[in-house]
């Protein structure tokens, strides 16, 4: 008589979307890992009979897709390549009844706040001690810490709060548990995310806290850089600067994303500040931290934009000289209060608007690489690719900045800094030689 056997299917996690993504995926897998399954990450074999796909559904390309990425595993599906498929995430969260309608192959979905629930799905337990455990993702010498979930801010273009939640701060022990778990297994960079991090603490201690955390993180043994993203403008907590300043772990970067330049268009969207305090909040920042990397995000073609307040933010970029700039079309999104207000931008508008900023940065940016030749700075090496290691300064942040190429006939590993002098920069890459 056969006994059926114990051993646990092996599962697939398809990550989408951004940093707070990738992180809730690292710790689903470290879950599934502590209930003897196999995973893998984003593995294009189909070799797994479970999928997981942790969606993304902020904006209209996000959102297309995640839907392409479920109807390519529910087509395995009916193929008998795979015989499990699970939706968790944003897109799930939001759309998961009118999804469940339209595609019968998925066999549960689940919101952004339902591991648990996934877990017992899966028969494998929610292992409490856990917390803040993970399967990185990313290389091991550098890994995301995301301090907070949620938000509570009122931006006329954002789901975030629709699909995440209010704002809620990790304790800050939880956190530096998390960050001596991570350095002990060789992580060395620190890149803190949230929705907003500047409100870190509020809903917790009564106060904004983002300084005081900084402080702790950088005391734990072998994290070298603490990097900032996603801090909201208005409400500004000015004592992280001088952390920043102060602090030579704290990388000299901030992505702030400001999202216009006019203060008509800021008010439309509910961003609660001007672009005259925007200024002075940038000035403040520069005078404070000199030589800082500030990266923003903006938006094209907001409801009610016209030619005159584009023609405006672009004058203000190029006078602002943002050190790392992206910028978004805007994607109209129900139950937002924008999507009160009429789309009046066409599509191919936006995209002639965005591209126009881009070129204004892509200058900029050749100008300031420029300055950046025959100087030596130091480097946290992330790959090799091709001839080429490729590294990154403490102004660049993975996958969306500046990267610095190192040529493979020089010996350098990657997971270490090096000091390197730049011989040679475009808009965007930077070639260098590593200095003895």
């Amino acid at each position: 008589m056969k006994t059926k056997g114990l051993k646990r299917p092996k599962i697939n996690v398809v990550t989408l979307g951004c940093s707070k993504n990738i992180y809730d995926s690292e710790v689903l897998m470290a879950q599934l890992n502590a209930n003897q399954f196999e995973v893998t990450h984003e593995s294009m074999e189909d070799d797994a009979p479970v999928v997981i796909i942790n969606t993304c559904g902020f904006i209209d390309n996000a959102k297309e897709e995640s839907v392409n990425t479920i109807l390519r595993y529910a087509e395995a599906k009916r193929d008998g390549q795979v015989e499990k498929v699970y939706v968790t995430g944003c897109l799930s969260e939001r759309y998961a009844d009118d999804l469940r309608q339209e595609i019968p192959e998925v066999d549960s979905w689940y919101g952004t706040r339902d591991l648990p629930r996934l877990l017992k799905t899966l028969k494998a337990d929610y292992k409490k001690e856990l917390v803040g455990e993970r399967l990185l993702t990313t290389p091991i010498h550098y890994a995301y810490l995301k301090i907070a979930e949620g938000c509570d801010r009122p931006c006329a273009f954002c789901a975030i709060p629709l699909m995440r939640g209010k704002h809620i701060s990790t304790p800050m022990e939880q956190l530096v548990d998390q960050a001596k778990s991570l350095a002990a297994k060789g992580t060395k960079e620190l890149i803190l995310i949230a929705q907003d991090l500047t409100f870190y603490g509020l809903d917790i201690y009564k106060e904004r806290r983002l300084a005081a955390l900084i402080t702790a993180l950088s005391e734990v043994e072998g994290i070298e850089w603490i990097r900032l993203h996603y801090a909201y403008p208005s409400g500004f907590p000015v004592d992280v600067l001088d952390v920043i300043r102060d602090n030579p772990k704290v990388c000299k970067y901030l992505d702030i994303p400001l999202q216009h330049g006019t203060t008509k268009m800021l008010k439309a969207m509910r961003r609660g500040i001007t672009r005259e305090k925007t200024d002075e909040l940038l000035e403040l920042i520069r005078e404070k931290v000199p030589g800082i990397a500030i990266r923003t995000t903006l938006i094209s073609g907001f409801p009610g934009e016209s030619q005159e307040d584009f023609e405006e933010m672009k004058k203000w970029v190029t006078e602002q000289k943002f050190s790392r700039l992206g910028i978004f079309n805007y994607s109209h999104e129900e139950d937002t209060h924008a999507f009160l207000l009429e789309d009046d931008v066409p599509a191919e508008v936006k995209a002639e608007r965005a591209q126009a900023i881009m070129e204004v940065q892509e200058g900029i940016s050749y100008d300031n690489n420029q300055l950046l030749v025959g100087q030596t700075i130091r480097v946290l090496v992330d790959r090799i690719e091709g001839d080429y290691y490729v590294a990154r300064s403490q102004y660049d942040s993975p996958e969306v900045d500046n990267e610095v190429l190192i040529s493979t006939e020089h010996y350098v590993r990657v997971g270490d800094f090096v000091d390197v002098k730049i011989d040679s920069a475009d808009s965007f890459d930077l070639e260098a030689t590593p200095v003895a």
